[in-house]
């Protein structure tokens, strides 16, 4: 199940805080080669972790197998601030459009057909559910090229928003993409699983020990 979370939630679960973060760094440090974002102390945490943040994490057993954090783009967010040579022009912004950031899978939890593992599709439907409920129908990420053909796949409506760039070791490039009631109808026909993915409460996880 996928678990949505506010920062000031998640900071009430140390546990699953640190795992979060140390999957972050493991994903976009040390096998993305973002330099800018090495920590000595192995975490990685950004100025978009504020209180508006959301916070979409799979749990598998007692691990973090995914996660992604939505921002909302009616305030800076890493297209604006970080990523802003992506974007030819001022980037789309509204309350039914949100920046979709931090999406990692697992390194153990990446099977799949296509590079799409099962943790990453529930991820996916995780996003379009969580939008749907609440007027959001489009989102901006900044991810690789191949991701743009496989949105289309997908029935997302993508609209790249500026040239890819170099970042780390990879190709990047921002797309908007607009979705609804169809497109999580054929997220979820691919993923063979037509029940909602988003759960509620807090996840069960590492014997819920909570900040003091």
């Amino acid at each position: 199940m996928l678990f949505c979370l506010t920062t000031q939630e998640l900071m009430e679960r140390p546990d699953l805080w640190e795992a979060v973060h140390r999957l972050r760094y493991q994903i976009f440090v040390e096998e993305m080669g973002w330099e800018d974002l090495r920590r000595p102390d192995g975490f990685e945490v950004d100025q978009f972790d504020h209180d508006e943040a959301v916070h979409q994490i799979v749990i598998r057993g007692n691990e973090v197998a995914g996660y992604q954090r939505m921002l909302p783009t009616t305030r800076p967010h890493l297209l604006t601030e970080v990523l802003a040579d992506l974007s030819e022009g001022t980037p789309p912004s509204g309350p039914n459009i949100w920046e979709l950031t931090r999406y990692a899978v697992a390194p153990g939890f990446r099977d799949g057909r296509r590079g799409v593992s099962t943790v990453g599709t529930e991820l996916i439907a995780g996003f379009v559910e969580w939008g749907l409920k609440r007027g959001v129908d489009k989102v901006i990420i900044e991810f690789e090229p191949m991701w743009v053909l496989r949105a289309l796949q997908l029935h997302f409506l993508a609209t790249p928003l500026g040239y890819q760039r170099t970042y780390g070791n990879q190709q990047v490039v921002a797309t908007l993409l607009s979705f609804n009631e169809h497109t999580l109808d054929v997220v979820r026909s691919r993923r063979n699983h037509h029940a909602p993915v988003m759960a509620r409460g807090y996840p069960d996880m590492f014997g819920q020990r909570r900040a003091s």
